[in-house]
């Protein structure tokens, strides 16, 4: 029998650097994923030579030059730049916010005339104090035009609720700004790996000190798992773990809808959202694009990409960071403090919304507290 150090429950980022930082550190480490792959949401999966996303689009983006030194260690990554387009009933808008959205919306030409154009669509809304929901929020950041035709519908797609219903923060980490550039994100680093993210994680999990099994439930064993292993890191649902006791935690799932289609570019941008109430889905993803037109000729893959409520087995994409939800989780936390053995980490096990960078600085802190 292997004597091991550390059990790692899941196979995604949050787990492959932990028990990577382990193995350097001369741990014996036994992970396990109940996908029956590596890799967790960040999964790439070649077809027609194209590096399809199968769990919606992920872009890595960073000002950490520490976190972006790390990743790159696994992959060599392209100049691939964030510029969503919005589909609102036909008609297309760039984003992030920005003058090209303000100039097709307006026929504005400056910053000044946009800015005022904004401020006169405040004033006749009347808002005063601060924002009590992303309905107030999104207005008065950006005006009624704005938030009726790229925010509103595709915000209550996304959450499931009323945008009178969803907290102001969700819309105040977009980018508003007051010039033409369409690169949503403000990062100094940011790319896609050549050759998709899958290799990312592989490489971090090869080590002779890690064994890997995929297709493996942790809850099918627990208490054998548990009682096992000197150390568990688990990366999974915290309310799960306590099998709910306090209540349930809130999630929003999606269900993805791929294609192949015999053409060479389909949308002529790898992600376009659909901002209208009526389309069911939230955007369409042409993954060749992500890589500059890479793939076979004659070919791409699409994914539409439907938001929906997250029940008992479904996969939990989003954690829904509202106050009720935040105090239960606190709960969570308190209870997970008393179990000795077990660390819980990543965006399931910390119910935080994690980007990919956020991820690894989590589990590299965590690793560094835990290995010194």
């Amino acid at each position: 029998m292997i004597k091991y150090d550390y059990l790692v429950v899941g196979a995604g980022l949050f787990g492959a650097v932990f028990a990577r930082e382990a193995a350097l550190h001369n741990k014996r480490v036994k992970v396990i994923e109940k996908r029956n792959h590596v890799a967790g949401n960040i999964y790439t999966k070649e077809i027609d030579g194209i590096q399809v996303h199968q769990y919606g689009a992920h872009i890595f983006h960073t000002s950490d030059k520490k976190i972006w030194d790390y990743v790159s260690q696994f992959a060599t990554f392209n100049r691939y730049t964030n510029s969503p387009v919005a589909n609102y009933k036909g008609k297309m808008y760039n984003l992030p916010f920005n003058m090209n959205t303000f100039s097709e919306l307006w026929g504005v030409r400056t910053p000044e005339e946009a800015k005022k154009e904004i401020e006169k669509q405040r004033a006749s809304l009347k808002l005063t104090g601060t924002p009590r929901n992303l309905e107030e929020q999104a207005i008065s950041l950006v005006g009624m035009d704005i938030y009726e035709k790229l925010i509103k519908g595709y915000s209550e797609k996304q959450w499931g609720q009323s945008a009178e219903n969803l907290p102001a923060f969700i819309i105040r980490r977009l980018p508003v700004r007051y010039t033409f550039d369409n690169n949503y994100f403000n990062d100094v680093y940011q790319g896609i790996p050549i050759g998709g993210y899958t290799q990312i994680v592989e490489k971090m999990l090869d080590s002779e000190l890690i064994d890997v099994e995929t297709g493996v439930d942790f809850f099918n064993n627990k208490d054998e798992y548990l009682s096992g292993y000197p150390k568990v890191i688990f990366s999974g649902m915290i309310d799960q773990y306590f099998n709910y006791q306090l209540g349930a935690l809130e999630y929003r799932s999606l269900h993805f809808e791929t294609e192949e289609l015999d053409t060479d570019n389909y949308q002529g941008n790898a992600v376009v959202n659909y901002t209208d109430a009526e389309t069911p889905f939230t955007r369409i993803i042409e993954h060749k694009h992500f890589e500059f037109g890479k793939g076979d000729k004659g070919k791409t893959i699409i994914t539409r990409e439907y938001p929906k409520t997250w029940r008992r087995g479904d996969e939990p994409y989003y954690p829904v960071n509202n106050v009720k939800n935040n105090e239960l989780y606190k709960k969570y936390a308190t209870l997970a403090k008393n179990e000795k053995n077990v660390i819980f980490g990543g965006r399931l096990g910390q119910y935080r919304y994690f980007d990919m960078h956020q991820v690894i600085h989590s589990a590299l802190v965590m690793a560094q507290k835990e290995l010194g």
